[in-house]
């Protein structure tokens, strides 16, 4: 008990309390935390003065204020010209800083609401949507929405229409798979080319390949999750079929020989001119133009964030 009480005493000395101080302290306002953070920021009253649009005499009220309330030194002003943060001061900056961006998301958000833009969005992107149009539609997003909280979720085949239909996603990024839904709203944003591909060893790499030769070899699908689409067969024209959940899944099998599939090409481009992979000419000529559309329910309207995200993979998938 007596090493607690010690250093419960070296730790108010640490602070600048007294044994007895910290049972009555006052509740600082917002502005004060913002005059203190300014006043770190700027390395002197004056600086933060001009910061924030005030007089310095106001900069120093609203310290002395700030300290009388905590019942802290948060400056040392004796013997220097500029303050310098006491070990107090050092201590509480962080979380100063930390109320005010915290008061800042608060107000950000409730203009955005004013505004009609939606607090959080769910977002269904399907698995063929190239990863890098995917990065690049939502780092701008970031920048345009930032209190916009989002959930992203890939899926492949019926499974994407399925999250929408089941009022788990708000916007949905989906393939042609699912074709109309009277739940659904359609709007058209671009299309993908897929195209037949395996390893430069695969006896369909070799030229001259005759028709019904692909059905005796062992071809790579994805499979679909969704009872929307279930049972039915997109491109598959081998009876012999591994069926996969996951398309890197799928590239990586590809690429060590196992089976052919079609992929999308932008996924590929690399493995093609590298020459890890080839696009097969198979006379049934399985690839095809793969027709992403927006996806929504019905009876939802689009708010402003989910608006802009059709409009920019639209222009992401045309780039």
């Amino acid at each position: 008990m007596r090493f607690v009480r010690i250093s419960a005493i070296k730790l108010a000395k640490m602070f600048g309390l007294s044994e007895h101080d910290g049972m009555k302290l006052g509740e600082p306002s917002l502005d004060q935390l913002r005059i203190f953070i300014a006043v770190a920021e700027a390395g002197s009253f004056g600086g933060a003065a001009k910061a924030m649009g005030r007089a310095v005499s106001a900069i120093s009220y609203g310290i002395a204020q700030l300290e009388a309330q905590l019942a802290l030194t948060l400056f040392e002003r004796e013997g220097s010209r500029r303050p310098v943060l006491t070990p107090a001061g050092e201590g509480l900056l962080a979380e100063a800083r930390a109320i005010a961006d915290a008061a800042d998301a608060l107000l950000a958000k409730a203009r955005s609401l004013h505004a009609g833009q939606e607090p959080s969005l769910t977002l269904v992107i399907d698995v063929m949507v190239p990863g890098e149009v995917t990065a690049h539609v939502l780092g701008s997003f970031r920048q345009m929405f930032p209190t916009c909280a989002l959930t992203l979720r890939i899926e492949g085949l019926g499974a994407v229409a399925a999250c929408l239909i089941e009022g788990g996603a708000d916007l949905a990024l989906g393939g042609p798979v699912i074709g109309d839904h009277p739940m659904l709203e359609r709007q058209a944003v671009g299309e993908l080319d897929l195209v037949p591909v395996a390893a430069p060893s695969h006896a369909l790499a070799r030229a001259g390949v005759q028709p019904g030769e692909s059905r005796r070899h062992l071809q790579l699908v994805l499979t679909d999750r969704s009872p929307l689409t279930e049972g039915r067969e997109f491109s598959v024209l081998s009876p012999l079929t591994w069926r996969l959940g996951d398309l890197g899944a799928k590239h990586s099998l590809l690429k060590e020989g196992l089976g052919w599939g079609n992929m999308p090409r932008g996924m590929v481009a690399g493995d093609l001119a590298a020459g890890t992979l080839v696009e097969l000419d198979l006379p049934e000529k399985p690839g095809a133009h793969y027709r992403l559309s927006a996806l929504w329910r019905r009876d939802t309207r689009l708010g402003p964030a989910a608006s802009w995200l059709v409009d920019a993979f639209r222009a992401g998938l045309a780039g």
